[in-house]
This record gives structure tokens, C-alpha cells and sequence, in this order.
């Protein structure tokens, strides 16, 4: 692992990510892009009818202030390698720009929402950050104090369109040094798959995506509760899923059940861009 980055607004969320991202950071000998965006737009800094242009420096030098109060006198940052970089517009496609730009192999951020269980996605940063990035996105929930990653859980629905999603969850299994375990849900009505067909799939996409993996059939009433469950039953440190990027995640088997996932989850989630 080479680089992380973490977008923050200075919120206890934030911090949760910065945290966790530091930890993560600290493990791998990686460096740390901390990202911070205005709320500014190119029309406003254009036009100084909007806000004089001294406003608008002073703005940005009480940003740059506070975003060095902010990271300053941490413990968890001491020893760690760590860029600020503060954009001037709120723009979420440039988090995956800067990803890119440094090569990093995650974006990492906090869950906003009542205590981390709703509304996490549904028109929030983290689900346009999710839309928009090429690199894995992992949403922090609850403490991080001891943020450890020994079992991963990846569920997908084993079709063709993620396999490249699937690959990137080994890929980040490694990273993390951690134990991989992938899952097809299988639900009554009209998506029942026998055990026979259930394996006949998962063969045919282990094969064509090379990669030599044990896959576990979890039989429950609806994927989401599905997810949930085995990932408790199996002592899960954090869940993988799938997302369709500028599709957002309601494309993710069907309905808003990644959504539902990422919400309802109380361990951290990480989302892989298809294709």
C-alpha cells in the first residue's frame, strides 16, 4: 500500500476517517493526501460582485488555518507521511482525481448520518465520492480505536460484470493482509438458485476471472440480511461490495440494497467500482 486519501470537512466523521486512515497508513509505511474542499464555486470566485476578492483570500487563509489546527498535535498522525491538499470548489470527481493523481490505493471516509446507521448514502458526500471513484472507497462506522482488518467479507451476485470488482477485493484483501471471504447470497422466489446451479455460476466466474477462491452459499430471506448475517456469523471486521460507480449503488444486485448494506452495517464498508 502506497497512499491514502482522506477528504475531511472538519467534522467528528472526519476525524473517525483521518483516524482510521492513519492507522492503516502507519501499517503499510503509507502516505496520507488529507483533502479539504471549499464550499466556494467557479462563478463566485469569478465574479467579485458575489464576494470581494479580499473576502474570498481571507476565506481561503482561515480554511488553510484551521485545516492546520486540525491535523496538528494528533497522536495517531505522529510518524505518519501526510499531504494537506485544499481544493477551492466542492467537486466530488476531483477526490477520485486526486486518488489517481497520487496512485493511491483507497479513499477513505467517515459515515455521516444518526449515529452512523442512516441515511449514510442517500444524498450525502460519501455516495458521490462513491459514484465517482476508479479506487476502492471504505466508509469508517463506530470506533477506531483499534482498527484492525483480519476477515474481509466480499458479496456479489457472481455475474460476469463483477468480476473486475471481485479482483480488486483480493487485491484489497492483500493489502490489508487480511483473511478473504466471498459470498453469494441465495434468497427464495423468483432469484433461487439450487446449490448445483448456485456452484455452476460461482465456477464459471472463479474461472473466467482466474482466481482461486473458496466461495460460501449463504441461504437467507433477502441479500441485505443475508450480507449482514454471515458476515456476524463469520466474526467479519469489515464488508466488500460492489457499486456500479456513476450508477450509484442502487444498481448493486437489485433495488438499494447496497445501500441498505452500507447503512445498516456496523462494521466498516468498502465499496469496488464495476468495470
Amino acid at each position: 500500500m502506497k497512499s491514502i486519501v482522506v477528504p475531511i470537512d472538519f467534522s467528528k466523521q472526519s476525524e473517525m476517517a483521518l483516524k482510521a486512515a492513519a492507522i492503516l497508513a502507519k501499517k503499510n509505511d503509507a502516505q496520507l493526501f488529507v483533502l479539504h474542499m471549499l464550499e466556494l464555486s467557479p462563478a463566485i470566485m469569478a465574479n467579485t460582485e458575489f464576494i470581494p476578492q479580499e473576502h474570498i483570500v481571507h476565506l481561503m487563509k482561515m480554511t488553510e488555518k484551521r485545516f492546520s489546527a486540525f491535523i496538528a498535535d494528533k497522536d495517531y498522525l505522529k510518524n505518519v507521511d501526510i499531504t494537506p491538499i485544499i481544493k477551492h470548489y466542492k467537486v466530488f470527481s476531483e477526490v477520485n482525481e486526486v486518488a489517481e493523481k497520487h496512485d493511491a490505493d483507497m479513499i477513505v471516509m467517515g459515515s455521516h448520518g444518526a449515529d452512523g446507521l442512516e441515511e449514510l448514502f442517500v444524498g450525502s458526500n460519501t455516495e458521490r465520492v462513491v459514484r465517482n471513484s476508479h479506487v476502492p472507497v471504505l466508509v469508517v462506522k463506530g470506533s477506531v480505536d483499534n482498527f484492525v482488518t483480519e476477515r474481509f467479507v466480499f458479496a456479489c451476485d457472481f455475474k460476469e460484470e463483477s468480476i473486475p470488482a471481485a479482483k480488486k477485493a483480493q487485491d484489497f484483501a492483500k493489502l490489508l493482509g487480511a483473511t478473504l471471504k466471498m459470498v453469494y447470497i441465495n434468497t427464495p422466489a423468483d432469484d433461487f438458485l439450487s446449490n448445483a446451479d448456485a456452484y455452476e455460476r460461482i465456477s464459471k466466474f472463479l474461472k473466467k476471472a482466474g482466481l482461486g477462491q473458496e466461495v460460501d452459499i449463504y441461504n437467507d430471506y433477502n441479500v441485505e440480511r443475508g450480507i449482514l448475517n454471515y458476515a456476524s456469523d463469520n466474526l467479519a471486521d469489515m464488508i466488500g461490495i460492489p457499486t456500479h460507480g456513476r450508477k450509484g449503488l442502487s444498481h448493486f444486485f437489485m433495488g438499494s440494497i447496497g445501500e441498505d448494506v452500507a447503512n445498516h452495517s456496523n462494521i466498516p464498508v468498502v465499496t469496488f467500482k464495476i468495470g
